[in-house]
C-alpha cells in the first residue's frame, strides 16, 4: 500500500496505473476531464456513468461516478466547494467528456499547499531529466 502523504506529496513518480482496471470492472464509465471555464486550467480527471451525467445536467453541478466508493460523487456536497456546470462538451469518438464549470469557492482539490491554500489538483510536473515530481504550488 502506497504511503498516502508519499503519493500527495512526495518526489517519486507513483502513477496509478491499475486506476483503469478498476474502472473497467466497474463498466459504464467515461473518462471526463474538468476544466475552469474562465481560466481554462484543467482543475482535475473523474469518471461518469449516464446517472451522473443526468444528474450533472439536471443540477447544473459537477457530479461523478466515484470509483473508491462506489456512488455518485457531488463535488463538494460535503465540503462547500462546489462547480457551476457552465457546459459538458464530449468527444468525436463519445468516449469522453469536458465538464466546463465555474468554482463557487476556493478548494479545488482536498490537498493544501503549505500556506494552507487550496490548490488545482494538477500542482505537480516531471522533471524530464530526472524523473522526479516537482511541486509547483509548494
Amino acid at each position: 500500500m502506497i504511503d498516502k502523504t508519499g503519493l500527495e506529496e512526495g518526489e517519486e513518480l507513483l502513477l496509478d496505473v491499475g486506476k483503469l482496471v478498476s474502472v473497467a470492472e466497474v463498466g459504464g464509465l467515461l473518462p471526463c476531464a474538468v476544466q475552469n471555464a474562465d481560466t481554462g486550467e484543467v482543475i482535475l480527471v473523474a469518471y461518469v456513468n449516464e446517472v451522473a451525467l443526468k444528474r450533472a445536467v439536471a443540477t447544473r453541478s459537477a457530479v461523478f461516478w466515484s470509483t473508491s466508493r462506489n456512488e455518485l460523487w457531488e463535488k463538494g456536497k460535503s465540503s462547500g466547494e462546489t462547480f457551476e456546470l457552465v457546459e459538458v462538451l464530449i468527444n468525436c469518438e463519445q468516449n469522453s467528456l469536458v465538464y466546463r464549470v465555474t468554482p463557487h469557492r476556493g478548494g479545488i482539490c482536498h490537498t493544501r499547499n503549505r500556506h494552507g491554500a487550496a490548490r488545482n489538483c494538477y500542482y505537480r510536473r516531471l522533471n524530464f531529466d530526472t524523473w522526479k515530481l516537482e511541486n509547483v504550488d509548494p
